[in-house]
């Protein structure tokens, strides 16, 4: 049995253990196999390793939170508990675990849906991953997830994001500020999904190191990405001609994760995606992998998946007619 031992000299114990010890016996309760001693200050946790490691991670952040804020409302409690309903998955976190992460806060970060579930498990065993489907379905906050939990794990050295500007090349230049301020409001939703899941200080030293590259797809050409976990976002909207690029850039050691929602092309007119092109010609290559998500995935307003389901129903009508027709 191994015991750590935890010393509250930045927060208010009655914070962690609650009135009455109340939030301590809910700790107990979600930990069982860890023994929790709370005295004054101090509180010492006692049991094997594989469930130690996870309540003592758990615990961590619970102070971490805290010390920043000073305190924790009953509501945020309740809400990091239920991140917790499945203490068996936060004491494996292996392939076949609902747990992939912590997040800045503390908070688990886990697949939510069975699209998701997919997407985690084929990220294990296939080095190329699709990830398909509508937006809203958490396709690519489960994708940084899963490569900000590689980086953690020394699994790889770098983190590419990518992402097609589609009013990028010669369309840019009107927009006010340096390429840097161009280009930024096409790759804040990669921003928002690394703030979530890592510290600022920490996520700033990662940018600025270069540990964590956020780029436009044509920023790829040339590059090598070895031990990298790499991410193209918005795939949807890259050429035949920058999807064959950006898929030869792989190196040794380097995993690949593609999200996009072919019902969703923005490109011009005269340019097709190469999405539709790589996951026909890909199909059925080993170590590759697609997974396609739907309306049941989608994670933001309930009216979303409404949406989702009357547009498909109307292309599946206009599909219909135009069959009808050509038949004619």
């Amino acid at each position: 049995m191994t015991e750590h031992i935890l010393l509250l000299e930045d927060v208010n114990p009655l914070e962690l253990f609650g009135v009455n010890n109340k939030r301590l016996e809910q700790l107990k309760s979600r930990f069982p196999n860890v023994l929790f001693v709370a005295r004054g200050n101090e509180l010492r946790l006692k049991g094997a390793a594989e469930y130690l490691e996870p309540a003592k991670e758990f615990v961590d952040n619970l102070l971490s939170e805290l010390t920043a804020r000073g305190s924790m409302s009953e509501e945020r409690f309740e809400e990091r508990l239920k991140d917790l309903e499945d203490s068996s998955a936060v004491s494996l976190g292996g392939p076949e675990s609902d747990f992939v992460l912590h997040g800045a806060n503390g908070n688990i970060i886990k697949p939510r849906t069975q699209g998701h579930h997919e997407i985690v498990k084929a990220s294990f065993h296939n080095d190329i991953v699709f990830a398909l489907g509508p937006a809203g379905t958490g396709k690519t906050y489960m994708s940084v997830a899963l490569a900000v939990k590689a980086l953690r794990e020394k699994q790889v050295k770098k983190i590419f994001l990518v992402r097609p500007a589609v009013e990028a090349g010669e369309n840019l230049g009107f927009l006010p500020g340096d390429l840097k301020e161009k280009i930024d409001p096409y790759l804040r939703p990669l921003y928002d999904a690394l703030e979530d899941m890592i510290h600022y200080e920490k996520l700033q030293a990662y940018l600025d190191k270069n540990v964590i590259e956020i780029a436009p797809l044509a920023y790829m050409r040339g590059r090598t990405l070895s031990n990298c976990y790499v991410i193209l976002d918005e795939a949807q909207n890259a050429t035949e001609v920058q999807f064959k690029m950006f898929l030869t850039r792989l190196g040794k050691g380097g995993k690949i994760i593609i999200t996009g929602d072919d019902s969703q092309i923005d490109l011009p007119r005269n340019q097709r995606s190469g999405l539709r092109q790589a996951v026909r010609i890909l199909k059925g290559v080993d170590g590759i992998a697609v997974i396609r998500l739907s309306e049941t995935d989608v994670m933001r307003h309930r009216l979303v998946k409404k949406i989702i389901r009357a547009y498909q129903e109307n292309d599946d009508k206009q599909r219909e007619a135009r069959d009808l027709n050509r038949g004619e």
